[in-house]
């Protein structure tokens, strides 16, 4: 699938258009001598592809949401922008419209990122419907893979938007607007009811069929992630359940790579050029893939790979585009004394006796005093382009490394928690090894008890810059409202200070509340 993508979507004559998403949820062609084509195989392929390419015809191509870009409709770029910048994790300066707001904490129903970023999901959610209502009978597995990519969508959708239009067909009709708890249980059954047709798990290499495809352990620990933060989407607690299902990914073929190759470590394997060929990929459960060739996009791991660096550091792209960078509270996480040396990245890692920390601070100043200046701020270095085996990439531009939106570290890390939030908040034996496990792979320290508040800590050092920051500061009740948690330009005060708690999620965008009668805005934004 890797290599062919392009080529496929080629013949994939679909564009979208913004009143067609935005108002109906619609496909029908802008151009009429485009027609919408129903060979399952190309339709099949587009709905992977909606999270890897903003449109046919790769980087340089039409964007398929009429009226944006590929930049600003990025999958990935999107989801990291709204799940990073916002947090205690990142920062940047750049003056494209919307970043300062992500930073600051001041989003909006116009802001243009987020609205990018729901019409792709929502692009993606049409591409779904339409390949289950003209192919659903195709072949049981696929079609099990697309309720699941629809799923997965309407997932990101209600995290990141609450209550939301939603719709299983492609028609004219108006979509009606449900609930969190509503979207909740739909995908609750959707997901176990899919289950019996998805493939068994099986850990496999980009040169092998089904690598990039989802199986029953992306249904589990999706389900997982769900059950984790159900008290945020429902009201109610569902801890066993998160642990139940992040137990089944751990007991699954899946597991943490613990092996590194060519003087990298096993955890630096997961971010690199060939991390689809190496042992990185026993903790791919959903990679999208990418190839420098065949499936170029500026918004998907080349975004993370240049926006977060600068020519000093060699990363196997032409492209640095020096923008986002940590803030002073991500390195507190490996440095709690604010002592985080001025070093490379390979030094840093030793200093900071964890090999995730993959950061660079030649240059560089802990504190961000200025936030347009690249170097206030040490860069992260963890993703990059390079091949473990010392090969060349396939392109000294656009980049070969798929990103794991789905790797089976996350269970470990869901399990600890689960199990100590229903056991009252104190960490169960059980929840203390697999923490063990990801700190031992990391090949740092180890100790007999975590709280809750360092099992959150570890999510960030596991995690950084993969998207999910938010998430997990909304569960903890430490994102919007009144806590006593703060970060650097939180709320856009240098020393932090509280948000509104109606920002823990973002405004249904003005544009398809103009279209859709039916919808209303979420509270607050309406202000």
């Amino acid at each position: 699938m890797k290599k062919k993508f392009t080529y496929i979507f080629a013949g994939l004559a679909v564009v979208l258009g913004m009143s067609a998403c935005v108002k109906d949820l619609d496909v029908t062609p802008i151009d009429p001598n485009l027609v919408l084509l129903d060979d399952p195989s190309f339709l099949f392929n587009k709905c992977y592809a909606n999270l890897a390419l903003a449109g046919n015809g790769g980087a340089n191509g039409d964007c398929d949401i009429d009226g944006l870009d590929g930049g600003t409709t990025g999958f990935i770029r999107q989801l990291w922008n709204s799940n990073e910048l916002t947090t205690d994790e990142a920062v940047c300066g750049w003056g494209d419209e919307g970043i300062s707001s992500f930073v600051f904490n001041s989003y909006d129903a116009s802001h243009p990122m987020l609205r990018g970023y729901y019409y792709r999901l929502y692009a993606g959610i049409t591409y779904c419907n339409h390949y289950l209502e003209v192919a659903s009978e195709h072949d049981a597995t696929m079609t099990a893979e697309i309720r699941f990519l629809r799923a997965l969508h309407y997932y990101l959708a209600m995290d990141a938007f609450g209550n939301i239009p939603f719709t299983t067909t492609v028609s004219s009709d108006l979509a009606e607007q449900y609930t969190r708890d509503k979207v909740f249980a739909f995908l609750e059954e959707e997901l176990k009811d899919i289950e019996k047709d998805l493939s068994e798990p099986r850990v496999k290499k980009d040169t092998e069929p089904g690598y990039g495809r989802v199986d029953k352990a992306a249904a589990w620990l999706l389900l997982a992630r769900m059950y984790l933060n159900a008290k945020v989407y429902t009201g109610s607690e569902r801890w066993s359940d998160a642990a139940t299902y992040a137990k089944k990914v751990m007991d699954s073929p899946y597991d943490l790579n613990r092996s590194g190759n060519g003087g990298y470590s096993a955890y630096q394997l997961l971010f690199m050029a060939d991390n689809g060929e190496t042992s990185a990929t026993t903790e791919a459960i959903f990679p999208i893939l990418q190839d420098g060739l065949t499936t170029t996009s500026w918004g998907t791991t080349l975004f993370l790979i240049a926006s977060t660096t600068n020519d000093e550091i060699i990363t196997g792209t032409s492209e640095g585009w020096a923008g986002n960078r940590a803030r002073r509270d991500l390195l507190l996480k490996f440095f709690p004394q604010g002592d985080a040396p001025n070093v490379d990245k390979d030094e840093m890692v030793v200093r900071a006796g964890d090999d995730r920390a993959i950061f660079w601070g030649i240059g560089r100043t802990l504190d961000v005093e200025d936030v347009s200046t690249f170097t206030n701020g040490f860069s992260v270095a963890k993703f990059n382009n390079l091949r473990s085996d010392g090969g060349s990439a396939h392109d000294s531009q656009f980049v070969d490394t798929d990103f794991f939106l789905l790797r089976a570290a996350e269970a470990w890390l869901t399990y600890a928690e689960a199990t100590a939030r229903a056991n009252g908040g104190t960490v169960t034996a059980e929840g203390v090894k697999a923490i063990n496990d990801l700190r031992s792979r990391a090949n740092a320290s180890t100790k007999n008890s975590y709280t809750l508040d360092e099992i959150l800590d570890e999510w960030s050092r596991e995690f950084y810059f993969e998207g999910r920051r938010r998430v997990d500061l909304v569960r903890y009740g430490y994102f919007g409202g009144n806590n006593n948690y703060n970060w650097q330009w939180k709320g856009g005060n240098y020393s932090g200070t509280s948000f509104e708690e109606y920002r823990n999620i973002f405004a249904i965008p003005t544009t398809d509340l103009t279209a859709n009668e039916k919808l209303s805005q979420n509270d607050g934004y309406n202000k």
